[in-house]
């Protein structure tokens, strides 16, 4: 919840408060030795604005992303299946990678942490960055149903599948399809990460604009 609440704060433009957040995490992270959480608290306490430092049990992935290796970190995030976390390591490059980013970014309706991304790529001095999807086209752009938008908004609830069935009045089994699909479209392997996501999102697989 820690980085959650970090990554909220900055996408939002609190970067004291995610500095501060996320330095209280990470001092924790740090002391039971949790390689993702070290690794994901002192990326996001460095892209708020402190420190640039791995600590030395962070995921390796973590480390070269924050040591500037963001074409490794990219390739070793698409080994482990880490789609989204492969998309910070590409904002962190040079060229094109940022722009790939910043697309994928539109495409998943993650409008905060794109508008973000847009900023920090203007202040590193890119140019011709791509405008943002508007607003008549930006609903959904997942790609979800309207009923796998309305799965997705009660699985990021916490709702089990039993829950969500009886919610919207269907099967246990239709709801298993449902899942299915909302996990292939958002490109993630698990419903934990499609709850995280759509926490990114805003709970209904559309862009919050």
């Amino acid at each position: 919840m820690t980085a959650a609440r970090c990554e909220h704060l900055l996408w939002s433009g609190d970067a004291e408060g995610a500095r501060e957040e996320a330095g209280r995490g990470l001092s924790l992270a740090v002391s039971v030795r949790h390689p993702v959480y070290a690794g994901e608290l002192a990326l996001r306490r460095w892209l708020a604005g402190g420190e640039r430092r791995a600590p030395s049990c962070a995921a390796a992935p973590y480390r070269m992303m924050i040591g500037g290796e963001w074409a490794a970190a990219a390739a070793e995030w698409e080994r482990r299946g880490a789609r989204y976390t492969r998309l910070w390591a590409l904002a962190l490059g040079e060229q094109g990678a940022p722009i790939e980013a910043l697309r994928t970014l539109d495409g998943l309706g993650a409008a905060r942490a794109a508008q973000w991304l847009r900023g920090e790529l203007r202040r590193r001095g890119f140019t011709r960055i791509p405008r943002g999807p508007r607003r008549a086209t930006a609903a959904n752009a997942a790609g979800l149903t309207p009923r796998q938008a309305d799965v997705l908004a009660l699985l990021a609830e916490g709702l089990s599948n039993a829950e969500i069935a009886a919610r919207l009045s269907l099967s246990a089994k239709t709801v298993d399809h449902h899942i299915s699909a909302v996990l292939a479209k958002l490109g993630v392997a698990s419903r934990g990460q499609a709850a995280a996501l759509a926490h990114r999102m805003n709970g209904r697989g559309e862009a919050a604009i």
